[in-house]
């Protein structure tokens, strides 16, 4: 069936790129029981006569016109999705099986397409993929997505290149910078291959320092921790030099299921893990469904502005069953790691004011009892919250006096931060986490941390942003979370940094009156490691 097949290749996707890429295919999973478009093919079924391949070709087809014709980037990204649901659909009620003409290349190609669906990416054979052109999407797009983190170099939204593009001919692309060349001579190939020779001998040598520590030229320690989705990413963290786990996310456990997972479930999940890490710190984060990420868990509707509803602790909060199961799983994981291994901390997400904090810290005591009366083993935990609202961070003080840490998710937090929806393209250039204001509710939360002697850590992608490291090390940031890949090249930046430098730069930073005035500070800074 098509939500078996959807299933499968959803499976397939956490594997290669991790969860939170993976659900993508968790909202195509929803779009299956859609009622607009369900509701539209069945009307046309019963008043027009037509056949159920008719009826749902139909009604996909003018949905997806329906999101094409909105203003905003990532709903119209959605009809690529939708479009990607209704033909898996149609070639099960046929009988047929989907070809994908990707997934079994004889050399490697540059593929140029009007448009590319999620399926069609993640299907594809990697070997022979060397990047991707399109005409249809934006950086948003769930098929850039995938191709980033798949490391495929990819360039959505070319128009007119599918038109100009002959098949056979060179073609360079380069998903960086957003550039094609079609047609290119000799000489330009020969540049461009240049670049990228250097660009990869450049990251095998910033790999044989994985095992170095994160210090600057004046002695200076960071941590230098690994952001991870699905526990296979743990061998990939350690390989490449991490200390610990700043950020496990937990939603894989609840994807592609018709139901919640149990205690016992979870219970493994996280013992195996602060097995694996061997003593080094395991912070996992606590269910942070809606917004942009969707589970099918009843009572959650998205509502009609997810990124301000019913989210991350909140719903935890409002489903208090599901969120002592995930509690006690995990004080059983912390008394069931080896002796002197226990560095087992939860962290809740989406924190706004300490009210929050208090109800959280009243289940997790909830859960222990619960577990002292069945006589079950459990062990304490250290408790963190995510910074990622304002509010949050102008009330950093007071959450100082409920928990053992922070980690600042960036990424969140300069969206609210500028009031600009990182996925639409018109404000995209106001949502970056090196604007001042940002940067200033970074200086508070660290300043709050240092007063209350807790520790304070950046889990968002401006910790894997090498030419940002100076600004946050200035700061007084002593932990980074990144994407295990990103770690060899931050450890590099730090280690070519003193950190009287790196408060200077801040100064200079928290003096600016725009982002586009701290980058300019920070490329001018870094260094060939950094660049490269």
């Amino acid at each position: 069936t098509a939500r078996r097949e959807l299933e499968e290749i959803k499976a397939k996707a956490a594997r290669a790129v991790g969860a939170d890429e993976a659900s993508i295919f968790e909202a195509q999973l929803l779009m299956l029981t859609d009622p607009e478009l369900l509701g539209r093919a069945r009307k046309a079924i019963e008043t027009e006569s037509l056949t159920a391949e008719e009826a749902l070709e139909r009604s996909g087809r003018e949905l997806a016109a329906v999101l094409e014709d909105l203003p905003d980037d990532y709903l119209r990204a959605r009809a690529a999705d939708l479009k990607d649901v209704v033909g898996r659909v149609l070639a099960a009620l046929g009988d047929r099986r989907r070809v994908h003409p990707l997934a079994a290349l004889e050399r490697p190609v540059v593929v140029v397409s009007d448009e590319l669906l999620p399926t069609d990416t993640v299907l594809m054979d990697r070997k022979n993929v060397a990047g991707l052109v399109t005409e249809a999407g934006t950086p948003t797009s769930h098929v850039a997505i995938l191709a980033r983190t798949m490391g495929v170099p990819a360039v959505v939204g070319a128009r007119g290149v599918a038109g100009s593009v002959r098949s056979g001919e060179i073609l360079i692309a380069d998903g960086t910078s957003g550039t094609v060349v079609a047609g290119a001579g000799p000489d330009e190939v020969r540049r461009w291959r240049s670049r990228e020779h250097a660009r990869r001998a450049s990251e095998k040598s910033l790999r044989s320092q994985a095992g170095l520590p994160a210090v600057t030229l004046d002695g200076h320690r960071v941590r230098l921790e690994a952001n991870i989705g699905v526990p296979a990413d743990l061998e990939a963290a350690l390989a490449f030099g991490a200390e610990g786990v700043g950020l496990f996310r937990t939603e894989f456990l609840f994807m592609g299921r018709d139901s919640l997972p149990s205690e016992d479930e979870q219970f493994e999940v996280y013992r195996d893990c602060l097995t694996a890490m061997a003593g080094r710190p395991l912070v996992v984060r606590t269910l942070d469904a809606g917004g942009d990420k969707p589970l099918p868990i009843p009572g959650l509707e998205a509502g009609p502005n997810p990124f301000l509803g019913v989210r991350g602790l909140r719903l935890s909060l409002d489903r208090q069953d599901m969120f002592l199961v995930q509690l006690r799983a995990l004080l059983r994981a912390a008394a069931a790691a080896p002796p002197g291994q226990t560095q087992l901390r939860v962290m809740f997400p989406m924190v706004a004011d300490p009210g929050e904090v208090d109800a959280a810290r009243r289940l997790l005591a909830l859960a222990a009892e619960q577990l002292d009366r069945q006589g079950v083993a459990r062990s304490p935990v250290a408790v963190g919250v995510m910074v990622e609202v304002p509010a949050a961070a102008v009330l950093a003080d007071l959450l100082m006096e409920q928990v053992d840490f922070v980690s600042l998710g960036t990424n969140d937090l300069a969206q609210y931060v500028m009031a600009a929806d990182r996925t639409n393209s018109r404000v995209a250039h106001l949502v970056d986490a090196l604007h001042p204001a940002v940067l200033r509710l970074v200086k508070a939360v660290v300043d709050a941390g240092r007063r209350a002697c807790k520790p304070v850590a950046v889990c968002g992608d401006l910790a894997g942003d090498a030419e940002a490291v100076p600004i946050l090390v200035g700061l007084g940031v002593e932990e980074l979370s990144m994407a295990p890949p990103l770690l060899p090249r931050v450890k590099a930046a730090v280690r070519a940094l003193s950190r009287a430098r790196a408060e200077e730069l801040a100064r200079r930073a928290l003096r600016c009156r725009t982002a586009a005035e701290v980058r300019d500070i920070v490329a001018a800074e870094a260094g060939p490691a950094v660049r490269d």
